[in-house]
């Protein structure tokens, strides 16, 4: 059992924390930020340290790391947390849930976390600091770059490429053989089916309500 500092206090850190202390050997021993964000003193009954106090008292010799941010700037935030953690000598631990459905031997890189529910094919490559939220498809040789987020029941087809620092919606859908260029956003819903530019952005009308409300309805 390793001991884990999670970066983040938001709702991704608190639920990345009960996930490791349930379905991982790590064991998390605090929470960290940068000080002009901690508005706590405590999460989840652990203590939350000033990213500026952690080497003094969670050095990298003695404990491990995870970023768990979101994905503000097109998950630019997150791998600058990601780089400082590294620069300062703390080994980035990665995570796969146990129901997962994760070919083995597919290659992770670090301070990747993989919700459950997610089917991932062989011949898949992960790079690092990537999050795949529940439920997704990942298809048989597909590459994942750094830095993405992929939220949940996304399918992403057999031999697709998705680049460096993209964030792809709930429900996106990637065909087969597509290139996904570095730091795109795939909005929720959307359908790709050929490659995009670096620095495209899809989205999708929301549903607009109906006109009548729904006790107008007849035969419904």
């Amino acid at each position: 059992m390793s001991k884990v500092v999670i970066f983040g206090i938001g709702d991704f850190g608190r639920i990345a924390h009960l996930y490791l202390q349930r379905d991982s050997p790590h064991e998390v021993v605090a929470f960290t930020v940068h000080g002009e964000y901690a508005d706590r003193e405590t999460l989840n009954g652990l203590p939350v340290v000033p990213f500026e106090e952690l080497q003094e008292r969670h050095p990298p010799d003695s404990a491990s790391m995870l970023v768990a941010t979101g994905f503000s700037r097109v998950n630019q935030v997150r791998a600058r947390i990601y780089d400082e953690c590294k620069q300062l000598g703390y080994e980035l631990v990665s995570y796969v849930n146990s129901q997962a459905m994760f070919w083995p031997d597919v290659p992770l890189g670090d301070n990747c976390f993989v919700f459950e529910a997610n089917v991932v094919q062989p011949g898949v490559t992960i790079g690092d600091d990537v999050i795949l939220w529940s439920g997704n498809h990942i298809g048989h040789d597909v590459s994942i770059g750094d830095h993405c987020f992929i939220a949940s029941h996304v399918v992403v087809s057999g031999n697709a490429s998705i680049g460096d620092h993209c964030f792809i919606g709930v429900n996106a859908t990637i065909r087969d053989g597509v290139t996904i260029g570095p730091r795109c956003v795939v909005g929720a819903g959307a359908l790709i089916v050929k490659d995009t530019e670096e620095g495209a952005v899809y989205s999708v009308r929301s549903t607009e309500p109906h006109a009548r409300k729904s006790w107008e309805l007849e035969n419904f």
